[in-house]
């Protein structure tokens, strides 16, 4: 049985804020977060690589209450719960975070989504790969962050990610990271690729 405050999104309802606007918006938090996906590889970039639907930005599970207090003026709700295609207020989902890694905001004013937030694992001060425990970072070493102090994280960490669907537009992002990737770092994606998605096709181009 659907619970009854979960419904589908309006997807048409997405528009989503700026990467400034969001780290205006968390700048009181003490927590390690960052700007994430194909927003992220457009940061690394220098900004222009192409258009986003939305916005997304991770954050340690266990630090996610600082980012329920910095957006106390918005709605949350949590992805997937209770089935696949739905949302429900984070208040009614609480018991479903440590089996989901989504939060929506939505603004009330509007009924307009603007942030997407991924809850990740982490131990202290070190991040964990959701796909795979074995793959862990220190968190200084999964941020990097624009001239003007934006959080994002590194393109190597968001290409593992984008590896899994390798849709146009994560081809689109492999291919104008790369020349601007050192080769330490391609190694450690190929490696990162070997463990989650073993014969991936990427792997060739991160070894020519």
């Amino acid at each position: 049985m659907v619970h009854p405050t979960a419904f589908e999104p309006d997807l048409d309802k997405w528009d989503a804020w700026t990467p400034a606007e969001v780290a205006t918006l968390l700048a009181p938090m003490e927590a390690p977060w960052y700007v994430a996906a194909g927003w992220a590889i457009d940061l690394f970039l220098g900004g222009g690589h192409r258009d986003h639907d939305d916005l997304e930005i991770a954050v340690p599970r266990d630090w996610f209450q600082e980012v329920v207090e910095a957006l106390d003026e918005f709605e949350l709700f949590v992805v997937g719960v209770p089935t696949r295609g739905f949302v429900l207020p984070l208040e009614q989902a609480r018991d479903a975070l440590g089996v989901t890694h989504q939060t929506w905001v939505r603004e009330p004013e509007t009924g307009l989504w603007r942030l997407d937030v991924m809850r990740e694992p982490a131990d202290g001060d070190t991040w964990i790969c959701r796909r795979d425990e074995r793959i862990r970072l220190p968190y200084d070493r999964v941020i990097e962050r624009t001239a003007d102090g934006i959080p994002y994280s590194r393109p190597e960490v968001v290409l593992l990610f984008k590896a899994k669907h390798a849709r146009e537009k994560d081809n689109a992002d492999l291919t104008a990271v790369l020349p601007r990737l050192e080769p330490a770092r391609r190694r450690w994606l190929a490696d990162a690729l070997d463990l989650v998605h073993p014969g991936h096709r990427w792997l060739s181009e991160l070894r020519e």
